[in-house]
């Protein structure tokens, strides 16, 4: 199967709309968990405790930095686990203009396997981080799974949107924008081989 020319249908992300839905999601989940944590402590009979230090919010933000890094880099993983994309074809970077973070490809996916990549860095850099939080019962934990979960916010839309077209429509990621575009496939005829 190969793309067809032009595209079926663009997803196309609006950043301050996300950024808005990033925020509230990050709000809720951090507060979710620490409420969390402390309906656990409640039940365990743990004392209730709170305290904050210059190195436990030095913690958090390098966290947060190293977190972001692997984020993107879980979307590489995923390029290359669920949809066979070669190392040499993923790229990792900023784009200070827009303010984001990004990995990419040029090599085409099918919907499917993009959406599964979409979702990696959710779980493993931030449902892990607030699972190790509510069993270790740690504050800087706690906040980069809820910082984390939100920071996922992008990526949920992204993948909302996909959730609409069949499993096996092609997608090409745009390189310098939150934008897909997707290309149903077409069957190739004995004279394209």
């Amino acid at each position: 199967m190969k793309p067809s020319s032009e595209p079926s249908a663009i997803v196309d992300l609006d950043l301050p709309k996300v950024a808005k839905q990033g925020m509230w999601l990050t709000v809720w989940s951090v507060a979710g968990l620490f409420a969390a944590d402390l309906l656990i402590g409640l039940f365990l009979g743990k004392p209730l405790s709170f305290s904050v230090s210059v190195w436990r919010v030095l913690a958090v933000v390098v966290g947060y930095i190293v977190l972001i890094v692997v984020h993107e880099l879980f979307h590489l993983v995923g390029f290359r686990v669920f949809a066979g994309v070669p190392w040499r074809k993923m790229i990792v970077g900023v784009n200070l203009k827009l303010g984001i973070a990004y990995a990419t490809t040029d090599e085409w996916m099918t919907n499917r396997a993009i959406r599964k990549a979409l979702l990696l860095p959710f779980w493993t850099t931030g449902v892990v981080p607030a699972l190790i939080g509510l069993y270790l019962s740690d504050g800087v934990w706690l906040w980069l799974g809820g910082l984390l979960i939100g920071g996922a916010a992008g990526d949920f839309a992204m993948y909302r949107e996909l959730r609409r077209y069949p499993d096996e429509w092609l997608v090409k990621d745009d390189p310098e924008r939150p934008r897909l575009y997707l290309h149903e496939p077409v069957q190739s005829s004995s004279s394209d081989i």
